[in-house]
């Protein structure tokens, strides 16, 4: 009975130690941190509208039914199509992106150089020898050939889109951070100077090197371990320059919110707007794809570059079933969809825009 009592104190403080200690984690932010924001009440960041998943008994008897199940398609059969280049100085004097595989890319805009959402990682997991990995067995550039980037955005925490290995790589590399209030202290943790970072709540906007940067409402969730559920906020943001606008998503529900956003910021050039890791039983937090054909034209958006797809299995569906149905819904209602490569590179205002199916 004692080596027993004795082995679950240790199991306990393994467990306890890793949370505390492990960097991966990140950290929480200070409570005075968050109380100011309106978002933030009875202990946690809440969203504009009631957002909860199907937690019921049958939702997770089926979760755990297709999880066991069998599906081929959930992951490609051979190495992901990508576009290498042996550099990222790219030449053109306009706006353009890159897409480097789910919600990271790069934006080029009024000679400012941008990364949203960059998870350059292996496996979206504090421990990333576990895990889903990557689809493509590499990236079409090694992080360390990148250039000086000018500002790095996030959109929230979450490991799919925050990582830590790639923010250790790209530190030296990048001038500022934006991110959505809290999210500065997992950043803090991992050696990033304060003075870079610069932490906005719902409808802040900055003025910064001739952009504005506004961080906008996404209807999602936050966290990184045990403790730290909605411990920090979740956004969009509009980048908005000289010759274009661009609305990035993040992760999100549907709402009124993307027609409130498309009310005070649109009409804009390109919205990036998630499309793929979605089920019915978590559709509060993640938008159907016929969804992110709506919020795109919510927002007032010309182009629709769908991301959060094309780099790790998080849902069930199959792994084109993203990219099928928002091409079809686009097509139905008459909106341009962009399918880049991994990697490759267009102009936002260019005559025409990456519209090979490659996936099929």
């Amino acid at each position: 009975m004692l080596n027993t009592l004795i082995f679950i104190f240790i199991i306990f403080l393994t467990g306890f130690l890793v949370v505390r200690y492990y960097p991966a984690f990140g950290k929480k932010p200070a409570q005075e941190r968050v109380n100011s924001s309106p978002q933030y009440s009875e202990g946690s960041f809440q969203n504009s509208m009631p957002t909860s998943m199907d937690s019921s008994f049958s939702s997770s008897v089926s979760m755990v039914r297709d999880l066991v199940k069998r599906n081929a398609n959930r992951k490609p059969a051979d190495d992901m199509p990508r576009v290498a280049f042996p550099t990222l100085d790219h030449p053109h004097p306009v706006t353009n992106v890159t897409w480097f595989g789910h919600s990271a890319s790069m934006i080029e805009i009024d000679g400012k150089r941008l990364l949203l959402d960059p998870m350059f990682g292996k496996a979206p997991s504090p421990f990333p020898w576990i895990g889903g990995k990557r689809y493509s067995k590499e990236l079409p550039f090694q992080i360390d050939e990148l250039p000086s980037i000018d500002a790095v955005i996030f959109s929230h925490d979450h490991y799919d889109h925050l990582d830590y290995g790639t923010i250790r790589k790209l530190q030296n590399k990048v001038k500022q951070f934006f991110v959505p209030i809290g999210v500065g202290s997992h950043l803090e943790r991992w050696g990033i100077n304060p003075e870079c970072i610069r932490e906005l709540d719902w409808w802040d906007k900055v003025e910064w090197n001739g952009l504005t940067l506004a961080c906008t409402p996404a209807r999602h969730f936050s966290g990184r371990s045990l403790n730290d559920r909605n411990a920090s906020l979740w956004c969009s943001w509009c980048i908005i320059g000289i010759s274009s606008k661009i609305f990035f998503s993040g992760d999100s529900g549907y709402g009124p919110h993307f027609k409130e956003i498309g009310e005070q910021y649109g009409p804009f050039d390109l919205t990036l707007m998630e499309c793929g890791q979605y089920d019915p039983r978590w559709a509060p937090i993640h938008m159907l794809p016929e969804e992110t054909v709506q919020a795109h034209i919510d927002v007032k958006g010309k182009s629709l570059m769908p991301v959060h797809w094309g780099a790790f299995t998080l849902s069930f569906h199959e792994w084109t079933d993203p990219i099928n149905r928002v091409t079809k819904r686009g097509n139905e209602l008459n909106v341009t969809v962009a399918t880049p490569k991994i990697g490759e590179t267009f102009i936002v205002e260019g005559d025409s825009l990456p519209s090979s199916r490659w996936w099929e």
